[in-house]
């Protein structure tokens, strides 16, 4: 099964993995063309992203905005540091809620896998009190939600 999982090194770090039935070319657009995230990067069921930009270069800036059907929403921005096309991504994005959260690096890996692809993302937060923090939001199942919705819509799985 392709389900993610989600692990903590020090008090710093989080390790997300998750494999996908589709090779890295197409993860990795996935991840990098605004069309496409706009289908899949909602979080739980009712959300929507009514705006996505993403300029996919180094020093590119990103910003996505999710809204909850009532009223309610956050916002992401970020900028790309390096880019690897198609197996690694680095970037670094705060929340907006409505305050900015620290800055998170992340770096993201493609990495063929049989006839799919492993993804490992990795997180590097600011300290513990930022780690905990977002670990209590649960996001873990919203992004859960969000890939398993890719594999749905891009028709990979079966």
């Amino acid at each position: 099964m392709n389900e993610l999982s989600l692990r903590t090194e020090g008090d710093r770090y989080v390790v997300i993995e998750r494999r996908f039935d589709a090779p890295p070319a197409a993860v990795w657009r996935a991840h990098t063309e605004p069309e496409l995230i706009r289908a899949w990067m909602l979080g739980p069921e009712g959300w929507s992203m009514p705006v996505c930009q993403i300029d996919a270069r180094p020093g590119g800036q990103i910003r996505y905005e999710w809204s909850n059907g009532e009223g309610g929403g956050f916002y992401l921005t970020g900028e790309i540091l390096e880019l690897e096309p198609p197996h690694r991504i680095v970037h670094v994005e705060r929340m907006h809620l409505p305050e900015p959260t620290p800055d998170n690096q992340i770096e993201t890996t493609f990495t063929a896998d049989g006839d799919g692809t492993r993804m490992v993302m990795r997180m590097t937060l600011p300290d513990a009190e930022t780690l905990r923090a977002m670990l209590a939001t649960g996001m873990a199942d919203g992004m859960e939600a969000s890939y398993a919705r890719l594999e749905r819509v891009s028709g990979w799985s079966a």
